[in-house]
């Protein structure tokens, strides 16, 4: 096991983890200051609503009040201990023809009552404007601030992305690097590995041609016990007069062999002879019947005879041949099979 590329590998990614806990810390630093924010956003929005509803109820308490409504007197608690005879002025007001009162419109203060209205409802128009521009307005800033506050978060949001992106891009790099590094390395490794294999094969065959086993030192054989006993599992071949022993009945046999040999083919061509003159007695008795096929019998018979003759001829030269080319263990073999 390389240990050494373990150790850097384990330390790379300590680096990695950390770097990674980094970003995550900061990430969550990041969302606890963008929910803050949207924290303040909110409250301040609730804030707005609040004092809204709080100018409004206090533009009703100050300008709508119950008594300067137009219905207001028919629902007026001190209505009785408001009320008066009906015309106390206008020559005679008590004095009607029919006893009715004064109808809605007729009353003496009628275009002063008309003037102040209409005063007064210009004066609701204008603040209720005046209400609702600041209202805008005020709505207006919330909406400004939410959009630099939203700009600013999606800026350190596309920031913090490229951070990352380098961050990731460097991570890359690194390891790229770290694993060309690494290849170069196990190449180097490998061909030094094969050359000291090469230089480790190279030496024991050195070792194994200079040793005794080939190069078949006959000293390596022979027993403590005496020169004339061997060490079976070391012994490579016997002298030369054992060879020369060895060959000599290797010859006899071979001698022996060719004269049997001889016998045999002397046997086969008196068989070959008295066939071809059996055949002839037969030819002789079938010539009447049998003419064309008598001479292409003897021609056939001709030719076989030139071909085995020339057969055992090429025997006699290829086993003359071997003879002369006959291995030395094939003769220790024969030696063997001889004495047996």
């Amino acid at each position: 096991v390389d240990k050494d590329a373990l150790d850097t590998q384990v330390k790379d990614r300590k680096i990695q983890e950390a770097a990674e806990k980094a970003r995550n810390e900061e990430l969550a630093n990041e969302m606890k200051q963008n929910d803050k924010i949207m924290c303040m956003l909110e409250e301040r929005q609730k804030n707005d609503i609040r004092n809204i509803n709080k100018a409004i109820t206090e533009f009703q308490k100050n300008f709508q009040k119950p008594e300067t409504r137009r219905e207001f007197d028919l629902s007026d608690p001190q209505a009785l201990k408001k009320d008066k005879p009906a015309r106390l002025s206008d020559d005679d007001p008590r004095c009607t023809v029919s006893g009715l009162q004064k109808f809605m419109g007729e009353d003496l203060n009628y275009n002063q009552r008309m003037k102040f209205q209409k005063e007064q409802l210009r004066e609701w128009s204008l603040q209720q404007q005046r209400d609702w521009k600041n209202a805008l307005a005020d709505q207006k800033v919330a909406d400004d601030l939410y959009d630099k506050n939203r700009i600013a978060l999606d800026q350190k949001t596309m920031e913090q992305q490229r951070k990352e992106e380098e961050n990731r891009r460097a991570v890359c790099a690194a390891t790229k690097d770290f694993n060309r590094t690494q290849a170069a390395e196990i190449a180097e490794r490998k061909k030094l590995e094969k050359y000291q294999k090469m230089k480790d094969d190279m030496d024991e065959i050195s070792s194994l041609l200079q040793g005794d086993l080939l190069s078949e030192n006959p000293e390596q054989a022979v027993s403590s016990f005496g020169r004339h006993r061997v060490i079976t599992d070391r012994w490579k071949g016997m002298n030369q007069d054992q060879l020369m022993a060895i060959r000599y009945s290797q010859q006899q046999q071979v001698l022996e062999k060719l004269r049997l040999k001889e016998e045999e083919r002397q046997r086969d061509a008196e068989w070959d002879r008295q066939s071809i003159q059996v055949a002839r007695a037969q030819l002789v008795l079938e010539r009447h019947q049998r003419r064309q096929n008598r001479e292409r019998r003897q021609a056939l018979d001709n030719i076989n005879a030139e071909l085995s003759q020339e057969q055992k001829s090429k025997n006699i030269y290829l086993k003359e041949e071997a003879y002369s080319n006959f291995p030395t263990s094939q003769y220790y073999a024969q030696f063997n099979t001889t004495s047996r």
